[in-house]
């Protein structure tokens, strides 16, 4: 059935992405973004770096020229929160009332995980929007403080890095024996460890938190972990993982399952999508059901949503398969990490090019015969032109050999 006019809830990145994919296919309908934040469409990636290092201004974060955005004729609906979708009757509600919608793509994506009774104590953030790292920056702007980093990986780790680079203490406290041991395996997750390390940051491993300490004015002023010990702290950022914005949905009849379950084609139910990282799908080429937290997925995901919506299978339209080569950049200190594929810690690892020791280096993972994936410390070219290798299928043993 063709679309008459689509609902986006969410106005984010796989959101507009897919507003102006489904201009580019000539959909004339209207077009409605729904987004709980009052800000229009920015990009995440810079928060954790040139925002909050103060090199950019918010205005630089910007998805789209309001030229581009006029042009586009969208309607948005900011400051608005989705409570509820019903599949039957077709009846989107939002904080602002109820309404019936044709299609319907969800990009909600998801939400930071806090620590447990940290809400309210001054000091303690987590970082996923703008209002967030605003706010932190504000309170690492007051002077040289005492940054308490809780949570190693990527976004912790670049939070770290952009602490130190701006001259405060860092302490980084993680609860697995290695940083990112479970997604890189423990010889990569050292080697992210140690340049932590050698740029003055206090890396505490195996140990978790057991409460925060308070002052008088209700800011925090110490971490204790589970090993006994204290650690003082102006400032603690906590990055321990998110949770998919899927609430609003669970009566709604969508299977939810750590996400929007959808088909291999992105489909939840008829006339209705997913994408973003709020996106839970079977993706052939790894043959694994995933959900990806990634800005390069929520770019080609929002996309092939959008394009699924207009598949008009009572004319025989047949939907293609949501099929990519997951990929994502960290900025830390002077390297430029990347990682494309989809890794185990288990999977085989050689280093193609460059060396451990001299942190610039291409490492390839491979399972069984396969080429699963690349990460690349400062070799960019490679781990594009590997990631190609993983999209046509080549075997592990035959990018081990390749010539780059």
């Amino acid at each position: 059935m063709a679309r008459q006019s689509i609902h986006i809830v969410g106005a984010s990145l796989a959101g507009l992405r897919a507003a102006e994919a489904l201009r580019r296919a000539n959909f004339a309908g209207p077009i409605t973004l729904i987004g709980d934040e009052p800000h229009m469409p920015y990009d995440r990636p810079p928060l954790s770096k040139q925002v909050l290092a103060g090199d950019w201004d918010v205005d630089r974060i910007q998805l789209t020229k309001p030229d581009r955005l006029v042009d586009l004729n969208l309607k948005f609906r900011l400051g608005e929160r989705a409570t509820g979708f019903d599949l039957e009757s077709r009846t989107l509600t939002t904080t602002d009332g109820a309404e019936v919608v044709d299609g319907l793509l969800v990009a909600t994506g998801a939400r930071c995980r806090t620590l447990p009774g940290s809400d309210a104590i001054g000091g303690v953030h987590v970082l996923r929007g703008l209002d967030d790292v605003l706010a932190l920056k504000a309170d690492l702007d007051a002077g040289p403080s005492r940054v308490v980093v809780v949570g190693a990986g990527f976004i912790g780790a670049e939070v770290a890095a952009t602490c130190r680079g701006r001259g405060h203490a860092v302490t980084l406290v993680e609860a697995l024996p290695t940083p990112l041991g479970r997604v890189l395996g423990d010889e990569m997750g050292q080697v992210c460890a140690d340049i932590h390390i050698e740029n003055g940051v206090d890396l505490r491993t195996s140990v978790g938190v057991e409460s925060i300490e308070i002052d008088d004015t209700g800011r925090c002023a110490a971490v204790l972990l589970s090993d006994g010990s204290r650690v003082e702290a102006d400032v603690v950022v906590v990055g321990i993982g998110v949770v998919p914005n899927t609430e609003w949905l669970e009566s709604s009849g969508l299977t939810i399952d750590n996400g929007v379950v959808c088909d291999e084609t992105c489909l939840a139910a008829p006339g209705v999508v997913a994408a973003g990282d709020v996106a839970r799908w079977p993706n052939r080429r790894f043959d694994e059901v995933m959900r990806v937290e990634h800005w390069d997925n929520a770019i080609e995901q929002g996309v092939h949503a959008a394009r699924r919506l207009l598949v008009d299978e009572d004319a025989g339209e047949v939907a293609d398969a949501f099929v990519p080569v997951p990929w994502f950049w960290s900025d830390q200190y002077d390297r430029k990490i990347q990682l494309a594929g989809r890794v185990r810690p288990d999977d085989d690892l050689v280093i193609v090019t460059g060396s451990l020791e001299e942190k610039r280096f291409a490492a390839l993972y491979g399972r069984g015969d396969r080429l699963v994936g690349v990460l690349g410390f400062n070799r960019p070219r490679h781990v594009m032109q590997y990631k190609t290798m993983i999209q046509d299928g080549v075997s592990f043993a035959e990018a081990i050999a390749a010539k780059i």
